[in-house]
């Protein structure tokens, strides 16, 4: 690609040369409908080098690029990044944000189509009275002039000005919602002036929509056709349905589009959630009352299965807490064991026992039915005001989920999990297929677009990324670490291999208490420490508390880490310990002082619950030799590696990764656990990891014994004149 074609999306003065690559290499690709997956550190300048070619490439082809992120920081980056291009090179952008955080007055989606339709209902006839009262004014001053035709014609549409007042006055008593009738109603040319003078907000836009009673959601949806890029959320792009709307309200069919995912490393989880379905007993509670209500002869066969499984979801759950864990039950959701390693699951099994009637398909299919039927029930009665909000079919949920239960509890791709908290009732459950397989969301998406860039400072290793998400040869760019080598240190310590089986032990303890302490003292300024889990992080904390003159921060789960965090960077000599599962590990940036040291401590694999056991099986199934359709022609151990080793050290490097964020930062990188060391790659076999590393990274990581780190630390940080007093003595 020529440097013209691109320049003038360039905001800056010219690209590092990392990014004038990647900008060459993600143009190249979209000229040849190739997917990208680019992996770039912190410093290669990923957004501009994915934003500026596929802007150049979707100007010339007459594409809309679809820049979307499901981290906050993320999505304000590329606003910066989207006005900074505006400046020097005209394009229509809009943000794009879900209704719910957007609404005037606080309505649900469904209720929102009905007000919508209500609303235009009474604008067209609002429209019809205007037409019919200069009709009627026109044939009255010919009448008054003698012609007689005139009073005939002018009596009937009199009659018919009546009706029409009459229909009228009877919408105006139903639901319809004053900010979108007035975006009917109201000249929004200025509006849209506003919106397209720059690159706006979503608050920016609920303000001014506020301001003027207008309904700024409305006015976004019917203003974004043929924009030449929408910043969004990952569900505008990973939920079918409402990627089908999304795409029609920019106008685009999909191989139109461009998506562009940040923080891409997370599509995956975002599309396992997207795929997996939920049904409370609460919902069938409700769909049984709601069958008691009905009059019509479907109920009874909707009673029958829909009974009958909440019947074996108690049951079961009552079987598999047994004495006294009933009382243990707390208010989040807690899984139970139900899956059989052969045959259907023990839910499964108690429904299919306690149905009684004349065939589960026959009644399943009349519940759904039924429920279809009473849908439209409620909708027309929330369009005619006999009801103040549009109810939600219970039992149309309830049916359509036992459907899907039945055809796919039993494959590889889902897996059934029966789940129980305490409300303010007691103890219930939730049954739940758990998607397995994320590619059945992602690769219909990704078959159907022009091409799709994946960015991330960890995709690698690429095959497994476009095995999981169901890539066919993408073409694919890595870029290491852009800043002075000699700026920074990745150590890895030959502390104890901080197996679970290991945590307990007393002499593992002190030897990483002993190091951390090392850390925290040769640290010329704050330390962010992360640990496997938030209560090994309690437990370093309490160990170190009191013993070093830094100031110990906590971070908990399920409580709010942004003041902590605030309060930690605002510090010059502090201590952050958290979990890597946690929210500090990525979006967040620790630039210069905010944070010197990052140590991960420990492999923090995750939790092997059913569910991540689910996963590797299913993975294993998919991508092993024994039947593989992945891109790596299959491997041994693929349900492991996909499911739990690659995640994890994906996670790793997120960690390590949120130091060094500029040319002029400076900082050290440490791994607290001898299977990160090379001496494990010869002697530790499976359980070694640093194999796992991009090998641009593994060459950085130099092992170090834990009585030696303070050397090692002291040394670099001493080299960089970090120390504004005379150094910490070793």
């Amino acid at each position: 690609m020529a440097e013209s074609t691109h320049a003038r999306f360039f905001p800056y003065d010219s690209p590092y040369e990392n990014q004038r690559e990647a900008i060459s290499g993600v143009y190249d690709a979209l000229e040849n409908d190739r997917d990208v997956l680019f992996e770039g550190a912190c410093g290669t300048g990923k957004t501009l080098a994915a934003l500026v070619p596929a802007l150049a490439f979707a100007r010339e082809t007459d594409k809309t690029v679809a820049i979307t992120t499901n981290v906050h920081q993320q999505t304000r980056q590329f606003i910066e990044e989207a006005r900074a291009i505006r400046s020097e090179e005209p394009i229509r952008a809009a943000v794009f944000r879900g209704k719910a955080s957007m609404c005037h007055i606080d309505v649900g989606y469904e209720e929102c189509e009905v007000l919508r339709d209500a609303t235009k209902e009474v604008v067209d006839l609002e429209e019809d009275k205007r037409e019919l009262e200069e009709r009627q004014g026109e044939l009255l001053e010919r009448a008054r002039a003698g012609e007689e035709s005139a009073t005939e014609a002018r009596s009937a549409v009199m009659d018919e000005l009546q009706t029409v007042e009459a229909d009228l006055e009877d919408l105006r008593e139903q639901s319809v919602c004053k900010h979108y009738h007035g975006n009917l109603t109201a000249d929004t040319n200025d509006f849209y002036d506003w919106l397209y003078g720059g690159v706006r907000t979503p608050d920016e836009i609920y303000s001014y929509a506020e301001r003027e009673g207008l309904c700024g959601y409305e006015l976004l949806k019917n203003g974004m056709e043929g924009v030449d890029l929408v910043v969004c959320n990952y569900h505008h792009l990973l939920d079918p349905v409402i990627r089908e709307a999304f795409f029609r309200w920019l106008g685009r069919d999909p191989e139109d589009v461009i998506p562009v995912f940040d923080e891409a490393h997370n599509v995956e989880r975002a599309a396992r959630e997207h795929a997996t379905r939920t049904l409370a007993e609460t919902t069938l509670d409700s769909a049984l009352a709601e069958l008691e209500e009905a009059d019509d002869s479907r109920a009874t066969q909707a009673r029958n299965v829909i009974e009958a499984f909440r019947e074996a979801l108690v049951a079961t759950y009552d079987e598999e807490l047994g004495f006294g864990a009933r009382e243990r039950v707390g208010e989040d959701w807690e899984d139970l064991s139900i899956a059989k390693s052969e045959g259907r699951d023990d839910l499964t099994l108690k429904f299919l026992s306690a149905y009684e009637g004349e065939g589960i398909d026959v009644d399943t299919d009349a519940a759904l039915s039924l429920g279809t039927a009473l849908d439209r029930q409620y909708d027309r009665a929330y369009r005619e005001g006999e009801t103040d909000v549009r109810r939600d079919c219970q039992t149309l949920q309830a049916a359509a989920f036992i459907e899907t239960w039945l055809a796919d509890g039993a494959s590889g791709a889902h897996f059934p999990v029966l789940s129980v908290r305490r409300g303010p009732e007691g103890v219930y459950g939730r049954a739940e297929l758990y998607a397995c397989i994320p590619r059945a969301v992602t690769q219909d998406l990704f078959e159907d677009v022009h091409s799709t860039v994946l960015m991330s400072a960890t995709l690698r290793p690429f095959d497994v990324t476009a095995d999981v998400l169901g890539l066919e040869d993408p073409a694919t760019m890595a870029f290491g670490l852009s800043f002075p080598e000699e700026r920074r240190r990745t150590y890895a310590i030959e502390t104890p291999a901080l197996f679970a089986s290991a945590r307990d032990d007393p002499a593992t303890q002190e030897t990483i208490a002993d190091t951390l302490r090392d850390v925290i003292e040769f640290t010329p300024g704050n330390s962010l420490l992360f640990f496997p889990s938030y209560s090994e992080a309690e437990r370093y904390h309490r160990l170190l508390d009191g013993t070093t003159d830094s100031t110990l921060h906590l971070d908990q789960a399920g409580v709010r880490a942004e003041g902590m965090r605030q309060e930690f960077t605002d510090s010059e000599d502090a201590t952050l310990f958290t979990s890597l599962w946690g929210t500090l590990t990525e979006g967040v940036s620790f630039d210069a002082d905010d944070a010197r040291t990052v140590a991960v401590v420990g492999v923090p694999y995750p939790y092997l619950d059913d569910r991540l056991r689910a996963v590797e099986s299913a993975y294993g199934e998919a991508f092993s030799d024994g039947g593989s359709s992945g891109s790596n022609g299959g491997d041994d151990d693929a349900g492991w590696r996909y499911a739990v080793e690659i995640p994890t050290i994906r996670k790793t490097r997120q960690a390590l990764g949120r130091v060094l964020r500029s040319p002029e930062d400076f900082g050290a990188r440490l791994l607290l656990d001898e299977r990160y060391t090379e001496r494990a790659t010869r002697e530790m076999g499976k359980y070694a990891v640093r194999e796992t590393f991009p090998p641009e990274e593994r060459a950085e990581i130099v092992d170090v014994a834990p009585n030696k780190l303070k050397f090692a630390l002291l040394n670099f940080y001493s080299d960089m004149g970090a120390y504004e007093d005379p150094p910490p003595a070793p």
